[in-house]
């Protein structure tokens, strides 16, 4: 476990705003933690295998107190194979978690709906195209989101499917949300208290849905969710610039004397979002706090 921590803040400190990665060790020290634990409730015999599982109040209130008189070092019979099937299995979610987000299209969009969404999310078009395949006459409105303009990747994959696609700027958002029945948008990360760290724009999206009453639904595997909270409003500590040159061309007159920031990301708060749908299903934002329980210990929330 000291050399899982030592390497998992080697890569979170290389690359501190992907979050799936150090939310990965977070899940694997946590699967090493209830396998050593479980060989050794059966090993002194404390408990029969029926009790081994965790109760809903243990999960919810756990903590350190009960780990310290636990020596994690000492080597266990038959360990490492059930760590190996563990990791065998997040492996096999990791490939196919976007399958079963598309499974569940057919439940949440409709015939006839006119969809609204952000950018190019991976999540986001193959949940259309499965939605678009089993519903009919939809409508698909996609916001650029500038200055990348990636919703034009997204409109051209969508455009050979049975289904209305309009491109729209981002200055539009608020003016075609009237006529919106549901916003659909993926997310980079998903934090503790269910607020979202999503692509520039989504803040935008959100706040004019909430004004419509338009329900937001936020595509996020479980990988997604990262026990960290937006402690400072600071764009330092929580965004990261891109490049700049899709706003001001560099050999403009204008950019030798002005200051150009193209933020990557948007903070939204979790009041703005109706439901997220993961691979297990979907969860409302309060929610987030059980699931975020159920995948890490709260030891390992600090890598």
């Amino acid at each position: 476990m000291k050399i899982l921590r030592i390497y998992g803040h080697i890569m979170k400190d290389a690359l501190p705003q992907e979050t799936v990665v150090a939310n990965l060790v977070r899940r694997i020290l946590k699967i090493i933690r209830e396998e050593f634990d479980l060989l050794e409730v059966k090993v002194h015999h404390l408990i029969d295998d029926s009790q081994a599982t965790l109760s809903l109040h243990k999960l919810v209130t756990q903590t350190s107190e009960c780990d310290v008189l636990i020596d994690y070092t000492k080597p266990r019979s038959g360990l490492k194979e059930a760590i190996l099937d563990h990791l065998q299995e997040i492996e096999n979610e990791l490939e196919i978690s976007w399958e079963s987000i598309c499974a569940q299209a057919e439940q949440h969009v409709h015939s006839t709906e006119v969809i609204l969404t952000l950018g190019h999310s991976k999540n986001a078009e193959h949940f259309l195209k499965k939605a678009i395949e089993k519903r009919q006459s939809l409508t698909i409105i996609i916001a650029e989101c500038a200055p990348t303009c990636r919703g034009h990747n997204l409109a051209a994959s969508l455009a050979s499917k049975n289904a209305e696609i309009i491109v729209i700027p981002d200055s539009a958002i608020f003016a075609m949300m009237s006529r919106v029945n549901k916003v659909i948008i993926g997310t980079h990360s998903v934090l503790a208290n269910g607020g979202l760290r999503a692509a520039c724009g989504a803040y935008t999206v959100g706040l004019a849905a909430k004004h419509y009453s338009v329900p937001v639904i936020v595509l996020a595997p479980m990988y997604k969710l990262a026990p960290i909270h937006l402690c400072s409003y600071e764009q330092d500590a929580f965004n990261s610039l891109g490049n700049a040159e899709g706003i001001l061309p560099y050999d403009c007159l204008a950019a030798r004397s002005a200051k150009i920031y193209s933020p990557m990301f948007d903070y939204v708060p979790p009041e703005l979002v109706t439901l997220f749908i993961s691979n297990t299903g979907g969860h409302a934002p309060s929610y987030v706090y059980r699931l975020l329980t159920e995948l890490y210990h709260p030891d390992d929330y600090e890598i």
